[in-house]
């Protein structure tokens, strides 16, 4: 496929230097997008950019992942009102590798355009402060520095000199793959502009070579807000820090607005099979939702994830769940069910003599706030234990009652659900 012509038709493709599109018809090329670990997982949005080295990968390029050891040490002004507190170079460390696996993920390290990962730590670990202001700081002028929006943005808030030389940073990275990677082109979003054509200008300068630049637009929600957060926060790609139901929760409770936009930019589908399927479902959006956090899902997590969600979803949403349902959970599933609704710790040895569900309800939880409340609950028949109504208020909890050795539902009404853990 065109790689060019793929990142129009997806509403992919922000700004691109002069010569760009001829030079990708012309011949298979290499380039780069860099990320700095600034995190120890990559968000969502983060995956934007992932998914342009995966098109770009599967038109026949050469993508490289520019992890920025060096960079995450300085800071990037771009698109942030005030200066960055700096991280550990320990932690920095320590997410890097983290973000390298993930990134494995994503792309093809095997084959004819393999994808490469690359350290920009390695091209300065051995460079002292006099070689690098001769050799890097010399390039560019302050006044063209000072021209970009990543600078002119942050002159009245403040902008130290270590943020104001990553633009230096950005662009020597940039020389250093062209020259050791024959990489000729780098791209990113679009507020990465300014230190992207800064790359250009250090190899046009310092190499006499001719380099390109393509820019996404910075993806937002159709209520203006920051694509890739929800009310909680980030939407990380590490399931410990976002778990794949609520992943899966993000795309399905997405705005149908935002819809045929997330669908370009995150499906592998072709143009033809994207439209056919918004034809489809045109009267129908949650499916559309459905089918791209299907897809989505299993992509970034596994479909043994997605198999775990649909799992839960059947539990905290459908009526007619069953008891044999629920005992056939996967531990993963029910320690993510424990996440969503209110859950309570108890003492498992207190099983083994058992305990009165009026005491579950009212004295080892707060589900119920009194022992006469709790009574009036159970008899009309209110009360739930794993799916199975309770039909008496002398019932004995035991571990028998036990899920996975560890867990018991307990539900009030049709909407009020709990998980009780004992360890």
């Amino acid at each position: 496929m065109d790689f060019f012509e793929e990142l129009e038709w997806r509403g992919m493709l922000h700004d691109a230097t002069p010569g760009t599109k001829e030079a990708l018809k012309k011949e298979a090329i290499t380039a780069y997008i860099g990320f700095d670990p600034t995190a120890k997982s990559l968000t969502i949005g983060n995956y934007v950019q992932i998914m342009l080295l995966t098109l770009f990968q599967r038109s026949g390029h050469n993508p490289i992942v520019l992890m920025g050891g060096a960079t995450g040490r300085i800071g990037d002004p771009s698109g942030k009102d005030k200066e960055r507190q700096l991280k550990s170079y320990e932690e920095l460390d320590n997410n890097l590798a983290k973000q390298v696996e993930q990134m494995k993920k994503f792309l093809d390290f095997d084959g004819e355009n393999a994808a490469k990962i690359v350290n920009n730590h390695d091209f300065y670990k051995e460079m002292n402060i006099l070689d690098f202001l001769r050799n890097v700081g010399k390039t560019l002028t302050v006044n063209y520095m000072m021209s970009k929006d990543s600078v002119k943005n942050r002159l009245e808030s403040g902008l130290s000199f270590t943020e104001f030389s990553y633009q230096l940073l950005q662009a020597y990275d940039f020389q250093c793959l062209y020259e050791q990677y024959g990489c000729t082109m780098q791209m990113g979003g679009s507020d990465q502009w300014g230190n992207i054509t800064s790359g250009t200008e250090f190899i046009r300068r310092n190499t006499e070579g001719k380099a390109y630049a393509a820019t996404t637009p910075l993806l937002t929600k159709s209520d203006g807000k920051k694509f890739g957060k929800s009310e909680e926060g980030n939407i990380w790609m590490d399931p410990e820090m976002t778990s794949p139901y609520k992943f899966y929760q993000f795309w399905i409770n997405a705005d149908d607005a935002d819809i045929p936009k997330f669908t370009r930019y995150f499906t592998l589908h072709t143009k033809e099979e994207i439209e056919a399927r918004e034809a489809e479902f045109a009267e129908d959006p949650r499916m559309l939702k459905k089918l791209l956090a299907e897809e989505l899902t299993k992509r970034i997590h596994s479909n043994d994830a997605y198999e775990s969600v649909l799992q839960v979803s059947e539990i905290l949403f459908n009526k007619k769940a069953s008891n044999e349902y629920l005992k056939g959970l996967s531990k993963e599933a029910l320690e993510t069910i424990s996440a969503e609704v209110t859950s309570f710790q108890l003492n498992k040895p207190d099983l083994d003599a058992g305990i009165n569900i009026v005491d579950i309800l009212c004295d080892k939880t707060d589900i119920l706030s009194s022992k006469g409340e709790s009574k009036r609950a159970i008899k009309n028949n209110a009360i739930s234990i794993n799916k199975i109504k309770v039909s008496s208020d002398e019932m004995i909890v035991t571990t028998d009652n036990l899920i996975k050795e560890k867990y018991i539902m307990v539900e009030n009404g049709k909407k009020n659900k709990y998980i009780l853990i004992f360890s």
